[in-house]
């Protein structure tokens, strides 16, 4: 990050600092950066770094211009651990997949509110499925069209990069719409997560605390590491 973004977060989100040290910090690893040869060792080593979830991105090529991988895998993931599985749907018209998700081991369920479904109807979908319900904006979407669904969530995601692929620098800019969502859920008295993915390291994990957010995805920063364990905890505890 430049010297000028760093300016820009401290002045902007310096008056949230004090409240996101009250935060649980959780981290959600992206299992797109992920060995996938090794995928069983890969889990092993996040169950014993400190690491809270694993973040599943469903991609289908339309939605986003990429594909990854689907509900085969997730099924022989949720058959080797027992950690969250946070799987966020990439795709277009995710209301159709809800319940396909939902049996083959999906913990939390992320939709787009631009992927073409009904969001309040997809919400309903994952609470009837028994599962955790939220919502993803792109950074160049406004969070009021997700606001009036707060009371209805689980969890709200906030994408600090465009989606699609790993390993893109953070936009700040978002902090801006982390910062909103915080805001009027606190305003509501809710008890809800903020998700941010999308360039978290050692740099940008304080910032979007600050900003409000308590649960941050971490690819290539987590997996390249030399010691996954200690990089859980400076994304935790960094200020």
């Amino acid at each position: 990050m430049t010297i000028r973004e760093k300016y820009y977060i401290i002045n902007m989100y310096g008056n949230f600092k004090g409240r996101s040290g009250l935060l649980n910090i959780l981290v959600s690893a992206s299992v797109l950066s992920a060995d996938m040869l090794n995928l069983e060792r890969e889990i092993r080593r996040l169950e014993s770094s400190g690491t809270d979830m694993l973040h599943f991105d469903v991609m289908d090529g339309s939605f986003v211009n990429n594909i990854t991988f689907g509900l085969p895998i997730l099924q022989q993931i949720r058959h080797a651990t027992e950690m969250t599985l946070d799987v966020h749907l990439m795709i277009n018209f995710p209301l159709k997949y809800i319940d396909r998700f939902a049996e083959a081991g999906a913990d939390i369920i992320t939709f787009h509110a631009e992927a073409g479904s009904d969001i309040a109807e997809t919400i309903r979908a994952i609470r009837d499925a028994g599962k955790k319900a939220s919502v993803s904006v792109r950074p160049g979407t406004p969070v009021d069209c997700i606001l009036p669904f707060l009371p209805e969530l689980d969890m709200v995601l906030i994408m600090t990069v465009e989606p699609g692929f790993g390993g893109q620098a953070f936009i700040p800019e978002t902090l801006d719409k982390i910062a909103a969502v915080r805001k009027e859920a606190d305003r509501l008295g809710l008890d809800l997560h903020i998700e941010v993915d999308g360039g978290i390291n050692s740099e940008t994990a304080g910032a979007v605390k600050a900003a409000g957010a308590d649960v941050l995805v971490s690819g290539s920063y987590l997996f390249n590491a030399d010691d996954m364990c200690d990089t859980v905890t400076i994304i935790k505890e960094v200020n």
